[in-house]
């Protein structure tokens, strides 16, 4: 899908830079990549503390051996 964008050409050329990219391309899809993956983590992250454990739960004994 062709999109026109009009993005600051100081920060598009310094994240071609640090990306290692070869193209404007490449290096702004990865850093979408990026910024999704970071904010699905910190999703996670807000969990922690939030979840109700089951102390009484062995997950031992739901091994099968068979």
């Amino acid at each position: 899908m062709a999109t026109n964008l009009a993005l600051d050409p100081e920060l598009l050329d310094r994240v071609v830079a640090v990306s290692g990219e070869s193209t404007k391309k490449a290096a702004v899809t990865l850093a979408l990549k990026e910024f999704i993956a970071r904010r699905e983590q910190k999703r996670t992250v807000e969990l922690f503390g939030k979840l109700e454990w089951d102390e009484t739960y062995d997950y031992k004994s739901e091994r099968s051996r068979s």
